[in-house]
């Protein structure tokens, strides 16, 4: 009987090494369903500053003046030293016909930076576009 017991364990290794890869196979999906089943991760870009503004002029160029305020504001939010975003902000107001809202973010971006060029010459076209609204801020 000492030779039976040695057959025993030899035989369940080398049933359980002939069985796995039939189980794999069986339990693995085929190139198919793997396809249908598991859907192509999409990549995002990060937001930054810049894509919040682009976004925004989109935005404003659509007519969507509610959405362009959003991401401006939000840009500003992300990065509250960047000028060109309170002048992208100013810009979005200044197209809506709301000249002192438009104003007092260019005045903002002049703040930050008093020799910001891009505010000063915003603020100097809207200025010209808008002269009651000048004369009115300088009383």
């Amino acid at each position: 009987m000492p030779y039976g017991r040695p057959m025993i364990f030899r035989t369940i290794p080398i049933l359980l090494a002939l069985a796995l890869p039939v189980s794999a196979a069986i339990a693995a999906p085929t190139k198919s369903a793997k396809a249908a089943k598991a859907p192509t991760p999409v990549v995002e870009a990060p937001i930054t500053v810049d894509s919040l503004l682009a976004q925004s002029k989109d935005a404003a160029t659509k007519g969507d003046t509610e959405l362009a305020v959003r991401l401006a504001q939000a840009a500003i939010v992300q990065d509250p030293a960047r000028t060109g975003s309170y002048v992208a902000l100013g810009d979005v107001y200044a197209s809506s016909n709301q000249p002192d809202y438009a104003r007092s973010y260019y005045d903002a971006a002049l703040d930050i930076d008093p020799a910001d060029a891009v505010a000063k010459k915003a603020l100097s076209d809207l200025n010209r576009d808008h002269p009651e609204t000048t004369a009115r801020n300088s009383k």
